[in-house]
């Protein structure tokens, strides 16, 4: 799977480097020349500097060929347009953007990007899904199509997968975890992430593969 991931903030750095870990072939455009030398500098040759926009910098970057197209700049304009340059001009790529203001969702679905990530929204369903400690596996949000959700699964006391490393996790396959709540504190998964007792990570999981993950803890 090739990705092209627009937008080289917090979000595009850890989902791209999330990416590289889990060996895909992934490309990071940024527009800010500055920013582009500092994350050339962790992630090397995955950085492009261009503004995503632009049609010559986005066919550069291989998007003739991206199996999906992920806009996660901080402004739902250039994300949109991004989407759409991506539609519209190689017409094959999967488009994911993020949305910081959750009335443009609607907006984003009807000018056909396909899938729509609000941090608003994710917050809003953590603080409304108050469940009980059995309850392992808590759907976040479902994105748009239904077809894709975003869920937490808390490690229980009596897990098989205690002790284990992220790298020996046999996850189901339309599952991806994107992060590790321990402590207080966030951690984006590794390889060599330990799980431990109470851990709640977060996964983009298929809505059919959903059952298998929880079976998993």
């Amino acid at each position: 799977m090739y990705v092209i991931v627009v937008g080289g903030g917090k979000v595009g750095y850890n989902l791209t480097r999330h990416l590289l870990a889990e060996g895909r072939e992934v490309v990071l455009i940024e527009k800010n020349r500055a920013r582009a030398r500092e994350l050339q500098a962790d992630l090397g040759e995955a950085i492009t500097a261009g503004d995503g926009v632009r049609v010559n910098v986005m066919r550069e970057a291989g998007a003739n060929r991206a199996d999906v197209v992920a806009a996660v700049t901080g402004d739902d304009e250039t994300n949109l347009v991004v989407c759409q340059v991506a539609k519209t001009v190689f017409l094959k790529p999967r488009t994911i953007a993020r949305v910081s203001d959750p009335r443009n969702e609607s907006v984003f679905g009807a000018l056909g990007v396909d899938l729509t990530v609000s941090s608003t929204r994710i917050i809003d369903a953590m603080i409304e899904k108050q469940v009980g400690a059995d309850d392992l596996v808590i759907p976040l949000l479902t994105l748009r199509g239904g077809d894709v959700e975003i869920v937490e699964v808390r490690v229980s006391d009596e897990s098989p997968m205690l002790g284990k490393p992220l790298r020996d996790l046999s996850l189901p396959t339309g599952s991806i975890l994107i992060a590790v709540f321990r402590n207080e504190k966030t951690m984006i998964p590794k390889g060599e992430t330990v799980l431990q007792k109470n851990d709640e990570l977060i996964a983009l999981v298929t809505s059919q593969d959903e059952a298998a993950l929880r079976r998993m803890f």
